[in-house]
């Protein structure tokens, strides 16, 4: 045995950083190490798309200001076959490079006292003395924050989501029509896919593709349902990145114990946007607070209870809720009606948004909406 750390997260994306963030947080002092196979900073494929939530729950741990140097969006415009929304958002959401946001958490989470350190981790394992890391890194509280091939999801007997998508992501300059905005166009020909362009304010778009996951997808294929989407997107496009994503379900399982999942690693994915960034910074905090609390208290065994507690109070609705909202949107003339409500109402339209996003409900109006109640 060569170490022994208060807390120990694996991984150092926005779960991991957020869960250091929490615990240190909670206590202070907390002797918190982060893992994480790359150092930083460097780039992830993603949507690169923050809601405000997810500074809202930063502001919670004392870290506000993080996005005031980037360019808000104000608009989301969503398309479907001949049906077509665009609407001014409730609530502004940023488009970041995920090698400036996570760098930015990580230096974070440093200043408040984690420790980096650049590791491939090969074994979490729970032992009668604490979790181990590798068998030379001891806890006794270690957080999965390793992403959708987690590790440490391994050591606690659960598997991987069955509902998976893959996108691929890449930048572009801003088309004239997209600046300012959010794009989405679902694909009339594929069922749950849609390709996007999300302005990052700086001249250049996140763009890509993206679709439930049936095995054997190839760039090539993506590329061109996203040039067929979107055209022009993709030539001038570069840091083209493919990327698997664990679908979130109406359930969600955290064992008791001292082995706490966070993010994707938890398989926290939005079913029907694909948005992971506040799942995994809201999950990362409530993981990092359980763990701090259980260590303080002496009771390490207790933070899986304190943490899964945590977790259903804030997103079990949501998830159950989310779930059913993406089935409903497989079926081509509920996501036509949705459309057109939300072209319709703006209240409409802002409660899908948030379904999307992070915390939202299938109100009744939404409900009706969909069932294709109202004209245009």
């Amino acid at each position: 045995m060569n170490e022994t750390w208060d807390l120990v997260v694996v991984g150092a994306g926005p779960a991991g950083t957020a869960a250091a963030l929490g615990a240190l947080s909670a206590r202070p002092g907390l002797r918190v190490l982060l893992l994480d196979r790359a150092g930083f900073p460097r780039d992830k494929p993603c949507g690169d798309g923050i809601a405000p939530h997810v500074l809202d729950v930063l502001a919670g741990v004392g870290l506000t200001g993080l996005l005031d140097d980037w360019t808000p969006v104000h608009r989301l415009e969503l398309s479907y076959r001949e049906s077509r929304v665009s609407r001014p958002l409730r609530r502004p959401t940023w488009v970041v490079p995920r090698t400036v946001f996570d760098q930015r958490l990580v230096a974070a989470a440093i200043g408040r006292g984690a420790v980096l350190r650049v590791h491939r981790v090969r074994r979490v394992r729970p032992s009668g003395d604490g979790v181990l890391v590798d068998d030379d890194v001891l806890a006794p509280v270690v957080i999965g924050a390793d992403g959708a091939n987690s590790l440490a999801r391994a050591a606690v007997g659960l598997t991987p989501s069955r509902r998976r998508a893959i996108a691929l992501r890449g930048y572009t300059p801003t088309a004239a029509e997209h600046r300012g905005r959010q794009v989405i166009v679902y694909d009339g020909d594929r069922s749950q896919a849609y390709a996007w362009a999300f302005d990052r304010g700086d001249g250049l778009a996140n763009v890509g593709y993206g679709e439930l996951s049936a095995g054997g997808t190839s760039r090539a294929e993506l590329l061109a349902r996203l040039e067929a989407l979107l055209p022009g997107t993709t030539t001038a496009g570069t840091g083209w990145r493919g990327h698997h994503l664990p679908l979130s379900s109406w359930r969600w399982a955290q064992p008791d114990g001292p082995v706490l999942l966070a993010g994707d690693a938890a398989g926290l994915v939005n079913p029907m946007t694909g948005e992971g960034i506040y799942y995994a910074v809201a999950t990362g905090v409530l993981a990092g607070r359980a763990a701090a609390d259980a260590v303080a208290t002496g009771r390490p065994e207790s933070a899986g209870a304190r943490y899964r507690s945590a977790v259903r109070a804030l997103l079990a609705r949501h998830l159950r809720h989310t779930a059913a909202t993406a089935r409903l949107a497989a079926i081509p003339t509920v996501l036509t009606a949705g459309m057109r409500a939300a072209r319709r109402d703006q209240q409409i339209f802002d409660d899908l948004v948030e379904i999307g996003l992070g915390q939202g409900l299938l109100t009744r109006r939404v409900v009706a909406g969909l069932a294709g109640r109202g004209s245009d």
